[in-house]
């Protein structure tokens, strides 16, 4: 580093050629340093935009695991909830059965009781609704004379976690009804004999 002149006095004719070189010396000293002050400025504002974004996203992925951490678990009892669904459809006619069909209710509803707590909610068309594809799942289409994509029949259940969809309701479908087509080789033989 160029050491500092200790007269402070404005260079006249009498300065030195030396005296001179050291000035210009500082003044392109003191470029640099502004320059390299400017960069790691710049630099500093980088890295904590970086480091603030970072935050923003690590928060908003433990937010998420959070929020979903149950994705899993549900996937895997949703068929113990089917078969429960299930089995408590049929109304059985001995009276121990009707017992055991209490118990199994009762849990069944506490199941359901904290599924919700947990923020998961059943997705259930009924017959006549109309087809949504974000939240339902056509198995096959049943030819009817009335309006189309309207849920005929449900298969099963859907379920979301909060606004994830775990599994989309699974339904058949209404649809056009096909003209029956007949067979040329029937026609003429059809006529053969009403002659």
């Amino acid at each position: 580093m160029v050491e500092m002149p200790k007269d402070k006095t404005p260079c006249t004719e009498e300065c030195t050629e030396k005296e001179l070189h050291n000035r210009k010396d500082y003044k392109n000293e003191i470029n640099k340093l502004k320059s390299d002050v400017d960069h790691w400025k710049n630099e500093y504002y980088r890295a904590y935009a970086d480091t603030k974004n970072l935050r923003a996203s690590l928060e908003k992925d433990q937010s998420r695991a959070i929020k979903y951490r149950a994705e899993g678990f549900i996937e895997s009892l949703i068929p113990i909830l089917d078969s429960f669904y299930l089995a408590l459809q049929n109304e059985p006619t001995d009276p121990a059965m009707k017992n055991y069909l209490t118990g199994f209710q009762y849990i069944y509803r506490n199941l359901v009781s904290v599924l919700q707590n947990e923020g998961v909610v059943e997705i259930t068309p009924n017959v006549g609704d109309k087809f949504d594809a974000l939240t339902m799942n056509a198995m096959d289409v049943t030819e009817s004379e009335g309006e189309e994509n309207r849920v005929a029949r449900v298969y099963g259940k859907g379920y979301k976690l909060h606004d994830l969809i775990i599994r989309h309701a699974i339904v058949s479908v209404t649809g056009k009804q096909k003209a029956k087509e007949t067979k040329p080789e029937e026609n003429q033989t059809q006529d053969k004999f009403d002659a």
